[in-house]
């Protein structure tokens, strides 16, 4: 009888020419897609020249996406950028995205159907990760184990331990997937699932839709996790269906998997959260946060992590016929061209405009301190992306602090960090 197998060692089993694998085995794996962005790819496309090949292994299972500081904003940014223009043209990289058509990389991929269900993908960005949410394992790499992937196919990974995070039970007004995993890396700490696979399950997750879970996939690095993953189930196949253009398959856990740890939450005593700097671990129930008066000079609603058109109806709902405090900015960053018309076609951009917001092209910009909202020094952010580490948006003096987008639209208009329920009666 075979061996139970967890999700995570299904997958990367199917990946390889193997007859069994068990957690911390090294294994040589085929790759369905490897991801560059404009920062990384540049790296690994220098290396894939010194390895001597004349073509890449498919050009079809390759993605270039320049999304951290495209439209370029300086010229180091626009030799980042023809790099990576040049090297999808010479190899004809089928899912190359320009200027216009490119999006935050890891909203675009699962919107454009490009990642689905069973794949193994791997990409030079630590949110790769985010593809978990789909049914695939998808972790992060280097820009050198980019390069040889995208020259052979495959990699050498060793498969992880997995640990089963179940939350049950119905989720609060406001209390959305951003919660849900700030909480969790609140309990275990940003080294709390170094090197492992968090598999999410549980009943919370038929109230969730695709775009929590997108979001609590993509967290999972903030765990230190290898990947996150859901098992998938009818709200994927309502996702991905009109999106795939090739097979996908559906892997779920064999009863009797082995689980380094099972964690048991119960999401109807979970509020929203907000994570003080400079971790995400740090994060804390928003009535005591709201308590502390914190001002903030900056609200930021976007990323691959909320930057979704649910995220921005969120928010919308929130700003509707009012106005951010004095003194204080708003950008909302739409994050693919899609999510930007869907934006405009609800009348969703008028609202964050009236209410006195910025709204940007699709870019990562401020997540990483690239541009589109710097930090000056001593200033204080609250922000819907997924790291606040020290200077992670500007000067090492400013803070970040991170929570969902009814969150950062309620803070924006009070210019302090506040709950939703203080600004919508």
């Amino acid at each position: 009888m075979a061996k139970p197998l967890t999700i995570t060692e299904k997958i990367i089993l199917n990946h390889t020419d193997l007859q069994e694998i068990s957690s911390g085995d090294i294994v040589n794996a085929r790759v369905d897609l490897a991801l560059g962005n404009d920062i990384t790819a540049p790296i690994a496309i220098k290396e894939f020249s010194a390895i001597g090949v004349d073509a890449v292994f498919d050009r079809k299972k390759i993605a270039l996406v320049p999304d951290h500081f495209v439209p370029n904003k300086d010229i180091l940014s626009a030799k980042q950028a023809k790099m990576m223009r040049e090297f999808a043209k010479k190899f004809d990289i089928e899912n190359y995205f320009e200027c216009g058509e490119a999006g935050v990389e890891h909203a675009l991929l699962p919107e454009k159907g490009i990642v689905l269900p069973g794949d193994l993908v791997v990409g030079a960005d630590s949110h790769t990760c985010t593809y978990g949410a789909l049914g695939a394992f998808a972790t992060g790499v280097g820009s050198t184990d980019l390069a040889y992937a995208m020259a052979f196919g495959e990699l050498w990974l060793k498969v992880p331990e997995s640990i089963k995070v179940i939350f049950e039970g119905k989720p609060k007004k406001w209390v959305s997937g951003k919660d849900l995993v700030l909480y969790l890396i609140g309990q275990i700490g940003v080294e709390g699932a170094n090197y492992m696979a968090l598999e999410f399950t549980g009943s919370t997750f038929k109230h969730l839709g695709m775009s929590d879970r997108l979001t609590i996939s993509n967290m999972a690095i903030e765990a230190g996790a290898k990947s996150g993953i859901f098992e998938p189930d009818e709200i994927t196949e309502n996702y991905v269906k009109s999106r795939a253009k090739r097979d996908y398959i559906f892997y779920k856990s064999d009863e009797g998997a082995e689980y380094a740890k099972i964690l048991n939450y119960n999401t109807e005593t979970i509020n929203p959260q907000v994570a003080f700097p400079h971790l995400p671990e740090n994060s804390i129930d928003i009535n005591e946060a709201s308590a502390k008066n914190i001002k903030i000079d900056q609200s930021v609603i976007g990323s691959c992590t909320n930057g979704r058109i649910e995220d921005l109806r969120i928010a919308a709902e929130i700003l509707k016929g009012k106005k951010i405090a004095k003194y204080t900015r708003l950008i909302v960053i739409p994050a693919t061209p899609d999510i930007y018309r869907m934006a405009e076609k609800e009348g969703l951009i008028d609202i964050f405009m009236d209410a006195g917001g910025v709204v940007s092209a699709p870019t990562c910009g401020p997540c990483l301190g690239g541009y589109m909202g710097i930090l000056a020094d001593g200033e204080r952010a609250i922000s819907s992306t997924n790291r606040n580490f020290k200077g992670r948006m500007g000067d090492v003096t400013s803070e970040v602090y991170l929570a969902n987008p009814a969150v950062c639209a309620a803070s924006a208009i009070l210019g302090k960090i506040a709950g939703p329920d203080e600004v919508v009666s």
